[in-house]
C-alpha cells in the first residue's frame, strides 16, 4: 500500500498523546511506592495509631529505622519492601514476557483500555481504603494483591504502547520515555513538598492516590482520541498493508493454477508454513535486534542495582542537624536529582539520536555506564562494611547521580526508539513487545543485584 499523502501530526497532538499514555503507564506505581511510609505505619500497630503521625522529618527517620519502637515495628512492616518488591517484579516479567507472545490474538484497544481500567479501579479502592480501618494481616494482604494487578496490568500496558510506538516513525517511542521520566520527577516533588508540609502519612497517601486515578482518566481519554487523528491511522493502515497484500496473493493463487514448482517456489508461502512462518518470525525479530534488546537490559540492571538501594543510603557531608541533612538530602539530591536528569536525558532523543542504530558507539556507550558502580558505592554511604568513602562531598554524589540519570534516560530512549526500525514494519508491534520484555528483565536483574551491591559497601 502506497500514497503520495503523508499526513502532518498536527500541533504535535499524536506526540502529546503517546507522552501522556507514558506519563500514565508509570506516575501510578510511582506514586504507589512514594507512598511506603504510609504502607509500613498501618502495618505497624492492628489498630492504625500510626496514620495520625505528621510526616515530619523524625517521624520519617523513625519509620526508616529498623531499631524503633514508637510503636513497635510488626513482623509484616519489616518484611513489606521484601515482598513488595517480589510482587512487583515477578507480575512485571511474567506479563510482559506473556505480551510479546499473545499480543497478536489479543487486540490492542483490549490491552491498552482494559488494563487503563483495570488499574484505575485498583487505584479509587487504594484511595477508599485509606479511609478504612482494618487489622494488619488483611491489610497486608490486599495491599500484595494491589501490587500483583497493578504490575500485571502495567506490563501490558507499557508493551502494548511500546508496540504500537514501533509502528509509527522513530522518534514516537521517545514521549513514552519521556513521560515515564517526567512521572519520576512529579512524585519527587510531590514527596518533597509532603516533607516540606508536614501533612499526615494518610493524606499525603489519599492525595497520591487520587492523582493517581485523575493521571489515568487522562490517559484513557487521550487513548479514545488517538484514531481520530489522521496521522496515526496512516502509519496504522501502512503497517497493515503487507499482510493483507500476502493474503490477497494467496487467495488469488488458490482461486486459480498452481504456479509451476508449486507454492514455495512461487515466493508466496503455502497454507501450512504460516505456523512455522510466525514462529521463526519471533527469531529473526530477536536476531535483528538482539544487540539493543541486551542494551536495554544491561542499562536498567545497572540502574536499579544502585537506584535506589545504594543511593539512597549515602548521606550528607554536612555535619550537625540541619534540615539538608535530615530531611532533603536524599528527597533532593537522590530522587529528584535522578528523576529530572533521567527526563532530560529520555527528552533529548526527541531532537537528537547520536549514535544512530548500526553504530558500535551505542553499545560501547551502554556498557560504559557500568562505571557508576564503583563511583557511586564509593560515596558518603552510611555503614560502609568493605568500602572507603572516597567521595565524602555532597557535590561528588550530586555530580554522579547526574550523570548517571542523564545517561540512564538518553541510552535507553535510544535502544527502545531504534528497536521497532530494525525490522520490517509490519513486525514493528512485536519488536516493540519484545524491547518492552527486555527492558523489564533489567528491573528485574537491577532488583537482584541491588542486594549483592548493598552488601558488598
Amino acid at each position: 500500500m502506497t500514497t503520495s499523502h503523508q499526513p502532518q501530526d498536527r500541533y504535535k497532538a499524536v506526540w502529546l498523546i503517546f507522552f501522556v499514555l507514558g506519563l500514565g503507564t508509570l506516575l501510578p506505581w510511582n506514586f504507589f511506592i512514594t507512598a511506603t511510609q504510609y504502607f509500613t505505619s498501618r502495618l505497624n500497630t492492628s489498630q492504625n495509631i500510626s496514620l495520625v503521625t505528621n510526616q515530619s522529618c523524625e517521624s520519617t527517620e523513625a519509620l526508616a529505622d529498623p531499631s524503633v519502637s514508637l510503636p513497635a515495628r510488626s513482623s509484616l512492616s519489616a518484611i513489606f519492601n521484601n515482598v513488595m518488591t517480589l510482587c512487583a517484579m515477578l507480575p512485571l516479567l511474567i506479563f510482559t514476557c506473556l505480551n510479546s507472545f499473545l499480543h497478536q490474538k489479543v487486540s490492542q484497544s483490549l490491552r491498552i483500555l482494559g488494563s487503563l481500567l483495570a488499574i484505575l479501579l485498583v487505584f479509587l479502592v487504594t484511595a477508599t481504603l485509606v479511609k478504612v480501618q482494618m487489622d494488619a494481616l488483611s491489610f497486608f494482604i490486599i495491599t500484595m494483591i494491589k501490587i500483583v494487578l497493578i504490575n500485571s496490568f502495567g506490563a501490558i500496558l507499557q508493551a502494548s504502547l511500546f508496540g504500537l510506538a514501533g509502528v509509527l516513525p522513530a522518534n514516537y517511542t521517545a514521549p513514552i520515555m519521556s513521560g515515564q521520566g517526567l512521572a519520576g520527577f512529579f512524585t519527587s516533588v510531590a514527596m518533597i513538598c509532603a516533607i516540606a508540609s508536614g501533612s499526615k502519612l494518610s493524606e499525603s497517601a489519599f492525595g497520591y492516590f487520587i492523582t493517581a486515578c485523575a493521571v489515568v482518566i487522562l490517559a484513557i481519554l487521550c487513548y479514545l482520541a488517538l484514531p481520530w487523528m489522521e496521522f496515526y491511522r496512516h502509519y496504522l493502515q501502512l503497517n497493515l498493508a503487507v499482510p493483507a497484500e500476502q493474503e490477497t496473493k494467496l487467495d488469488l493463487i488458490s482461486e486459480g493454477e498452481e504456479p509451476r514448482g508449486g507454492r514455495e517456489e512461487s515466493g508466496v508461502p503455502g497454507p501450512n508454513s504460516l505456523p512455522a512462518n510466525r514462529n521463526q518470525s519471533i527469531k529473526a525479530i530477536l536476531k535483528s535486534i538482539w544487540v539493543l534488546a541486551l542494551s536495554v537490559c544491561f542499562i536498567f540492571t545497572v540502574t536499579i542495582g544502585l537506584f535506589p538501594a545504594v543511593t539512597a543510603e549515602v548521606e550528607s557531608s554536612i555535619a550537625g542537624t540541619s534540615p539538608w541533612r535530615n530531611c532533603y538530602f536524599i528527597p533532593v539530591a537522590c530522587f529528584l536529582n535522578f528523576n529530572v536528569f533521567d527526563w532530560l536525558g529520555r527528552s533529548l532523543t526527541a531532537i537528537c539520536m547520536w549514535p544512530g542504530q548500526d553504530s558500535r558507539w551505542l553499545p560501547v556507550l551502554v556498557a560504559c555506564r557500568v562505571v557508576f558502580i564503583p563511583l557511586l558505592m564509593l560515596c558518603n554511604v552510611k555503614q560502609h562494611h568493605y568500602l572507603p568513602s572516597l567521595f565524602k562531598h555532597d557535590v561528588w554524589f550530586i555530580t554522579f547521580m547526574a550523570a548517571f540519570a542523564f545517561s540512564n534516560g538518553y541510552l535507553a530512549s535510544l535502544c527502545m526508539c531504534f528497536g521497532p526500525k530494525k525490522v520490517k514494519p509490519a513486525e514493528a508491534e512485536t519488536a516493540g513487545n519484545i524491547m518492552s520484555f527486555f527492558l523489564c528483565l533489567g528491573l528485574a536483574l537491577g532488583a537482584v543485584l541491588s542486594f549483592l551491591l548493598r552488601a558488598l559497601v
